[in-house]
């Protein structure tokens, strides 16, 4: 079966920095795609608000578009992406927070299904965003995982929960909390990707599986996948529960100091910072006792 040529979307509105953004057609089952490539591989394709901005006029026009059947989210050059931009998150997080479409749910409201074409390093926010797709396919160099508490990023937006969804409770928690990094084959064990290929067949293997997609009915596609996006509604956007548990989180000194190592190259040192602020409640307490 035959496919045309990429073809890169142009016109007002598609003059991205931070993307490509891109659409092929199938010449026998009619219908076509649409691939987002997050397009700063010197960067791991680490993503800012200014990449979601960009991403959500492509799902946007990709949801809009009648003649496309399914959405591609990839990386450029060896890694998929290793979450958000350290540098701009230590500035930029807080509204992050509070962004009106998230990038996790511009694919858990995209009409058409999404498939994440992974490769090299998954991490952090890109993690997140591959096992909330409909469909993962990694390369066999695919390394997954998250990175939140080691650099005082912190996470409880509807996408943690899901994990469970994906891969069980016990599983998420590990891989949340732990931060640890799974090879692509302890991936498609426990449920996290649903095919790994060799590096040479990734583009192949998912132009495969939009081919089984393109054949079928693309309504009854779309009502599929709102069914299963639907059971995620009742869950917290980011931000709400840290903003409860800690209001001032970006101001205090453990909320910097994750990004601040991760940007000077050192380990972070969290549990100093807990006994200085432990040691500054004994003396203000001391303080309240002796003025009594």
């Amino acid at each position: 079966m035959a496919w045309s040529e990429w073809q890169r979307v142009e016109g007002d509105g598609f003059d991205f920095v931070e993307l490509r953004y891109e659409k092929k057609y199938h010449d026998e089952l009619g219908g076509g795609i649409a691939r987002v490539t997050i397009d700063k591989p010197d960067k791991y394709n680490a993503m800012t608000l200014a990449t979601v901005d960009e991403m959500f006029r492509a799902f946007y026009d990709a949801n809009h578009d009648t003649s496309i059947g399914a959405i591609v989210v990839a990386g450029a050059g060896r890694n998929f992406g290793a979450g958000g931009d350290v540098e701009w998150e230590t500035w930029g997080l807080r509204e992050a927070f509070y962004n009106r479409y998230p990038h996790n749910r511009l694919i858990t409201s995209s009409r058409k299904p999404v498939i994440a074409a992974v490769q090299g390093y998954c991490l952090g926010g890109h993690n997140h965003m591959a096992y909330i797709c409909d469909f993962t396919i990694a390369t066999e160099d695919a390394k997954f995982g998250q990175a939140g508490p080691k650099v005082s990023s912190p996470a409880d937006g509807f996408f943690v929960p899901y994990l469970t969804k994906v891969v069980g409770a016990k599983k998420a928690r590990e891989m949340w909390m732990l931060c640890r990094r799974y090879t692509a084959e302890q991936a498609l064990e426990m449920g996290l990707v649903n095919k790994v290929v060799a590096a040479d067949s990734l583009e192949a293997e998912v132009d495969a599986w939009c081919e089984e997609l393109l054949a079928v009915s693309p309504g009854c596609l779309e009502i599929l996948k709102a069914a299963f996006d639907q059971e995620m509604e009742g869950y917290a956007e980011m931000g709400v529960i840290s903003g409860r548990i800690y209001p001032d989180w970006f101001d205090m000194p453990e909320g910097k100091e994750g990004g601040t190592a991760f940007v000077e190259k050192r380990p972070p040192r969290f549990w100093p910072i807990r006994d200085r602020e432990r040691e500054m409640r004994d003396e203000l307490r001391r303080e309240y006792e002796a003025g009594e």
